[in-house]
């Protein structure tokens, strides 16, 4: 079986994290761009003013994708770009950015893939208290309505929001993401809530104005446990812990936002966790909140990873002496054979991978060239158990690299290197790594190269 011919190749980025032009043509604040300024809050000071530039390279990029050979590409729209208030008056230069970028593509023959919301929230919003605010579920959907009629005519596939395990559990609860607070248990349930009709909203916005027939999906993250072996007691367990939830660590995991979009209804052990502080909801919000979806995206690094991390104890893939990224993830390939296979037989729609890759110690060496072999073989290795999983019969439709060019790494600033793309910050020179290369190849061959080790 392996991959199907249409398989969309592809890869990622954010607009936060490439783009730059801060305040460029009637950009607002987002609440990132606010943050970062503040002392303390980024490693080295750094923020993303400037970044990849891709706001004034954006063709120079594409072109660099299509030198790939890329079928898709997952890009994210800048919601202060777009609308600098958050709500009322369109940034058309801002708008037009996008619908360019869109024509560009299509022009490259590769697939656009649109991400609504990837942690950037317009601070004037935030000041009215964002998330928090039930209000904010029309103000997406003003958003995303003025995104769909400019971009619904040629984009297909769209994704509503980027992983809410970080935007809302490390942003909100943890502390350790914009806008860097700490709430309590009812707040972070509320705050759910309002992501959970946000979503519901969008998907309703995107299926009325879009002239294509839209495919919409997600694209969480959360942990996935690798089991041991692949025994059947080891491969339910893992299933199990997969989808747990507790009264802590619920915003990190993977049933606590997909069982409510995907089933209709707050995962098994909620009540238990949370008692009267969760929230009752009607059929009438629970069908909105719950309409029919096309994919399952998933944006997957390492699997078996414990939250809260106990640093007295290793998890089962992480022992002395084991492989780790620049990031210091673990070097789990099989996460990619079995995050696709849970997914797909608990909520049984096609898988979309929209994050797969590796922060790696990448340098431009004497002869001018980027020697990435680590993101080869491990890239290679993740490849290798997605297609495992294809064979198994789990229906995938796509894998989007992380990420299409070196960026800014959020709290990490520049430090960490996850591009196929290897960026001069100082210069701004684009260089293809050597894993673009011979991920064009694997693309090329629809991944027969995979096998030729």
């Amino acid at each position: 079986m392996s991959f199907s011919k249409d398989f969309l190749w592809g890869a990622a980025s954010a607009a936060h994290q490439i783009e730059g032009g801060y305040l460029d043509d009637g950009k607002g604040p987002g609440i990132w761009d606010h943050f970062e300024h503040e002392e303390g809050r980024i490693e080295f000071g750094e923020n993303a003013d400037v970044s990849c530039d891709h706001y004034h390279h954006m063709k120079e990029d594409i072109a660099l994708m299509k030198q790939i050979g890329l079928k898709s590409y997952r890009f994210s729209v800048s919601w202060p770009r777009v609308m600098p208030e958050g709500i009322g008056k369109v940034n058309e230069k801002g708008l037009k950015f996008y619908s360019d970028l869109v024509d560009e593509l299509k022009s490259a023959g590769i697939e656009p893939m649109v991400t609504l919301f990837h942690w950037n929230l317009p601070m004037a919003l935030y000041e009215k208290g964002g998330w928090k605010n039930p209000e904010i579920v029309d103000w997406f959907a003003e958003y995303v309505e003025v995104v769909v009629k400019c971009l619904g005519d040629r984009v297909k596939y769209w994704m509503t929001f980027n992983e809410y395990q970080m935007f809302v559990g490390l942003g909100y609860q943890i502390g350790a993401m914009a806008p860097f607070e700490n709430n309590d248990i009812k707040t972070m349930l509320d705050i759910s809530v309002n992501v959970f009709k946000s979503h519901g909203r969008a998907v309703s916005v995107i299926r009325k104005y879009s002239k294509l027939d839209a495919k919409i999906g997600m694209a969480p993250t959360g942990n996935v446990w690798v089991p041991k072996d692949d025994t059947p007691d080891e491969v339910e367990k893992c299933r199990k812990k997969s989808f747990a939830i507790d009264p802590y660590g619920f915003l990190m995991g993977n049933a606590w936002w997909a069982d409510p979009i995907f089933l209709g209804h707050f995962p098994e052990g909620s009540e238990e966790a949370f008692g009267d502080m969760l929230p009752k909801l009607t059929k009438e919000e629970w069908d909105e909140i719950a309409q029919p979806l096309d994919f399952y995206g998933f944006n997957v690094y390492e699997g078996t990873v414990r939250y809260p991390l106990d640093p007295n104890n290793y998890g089962p893939y992480e022992y002395q002496g084991s492989a780790h990224t620049m990031m210091g993830w673990s070097v789990t390939p099989r996460v990619l054979y079995y995050a696709p296979k849970f997914f797909y037989e608990r909520y049984h729609k096609p898988i979309m991978i929209t994050e797969n890759g590796m922060a790696g110690m990448d340098w431009k060496a004497l002869d001018g060239k980027v020697h990435d072999y680590q993101r080869i073989d491990f890239t290679n290795r993740y490849l290798l158990e997605l297609e495992r999983a294809i064979d198994d019969g789990i229906e995938v439709i796509g894998y989007q690299h992380w990420s299409i060019m070196d960026n800014f790494e959020w709290c990490h600033g520049y430090k960490m290197r996850f591009g196929l793309i290897y960026v001069d910050y100082e210069t701004m020179e684009r260089t293809l790594k050597d894993s673009a290369y011979w991920y064009k190849e694997v693309i090329a061959t629809n991944g027969e190269s995979l096998h030729k080790h």
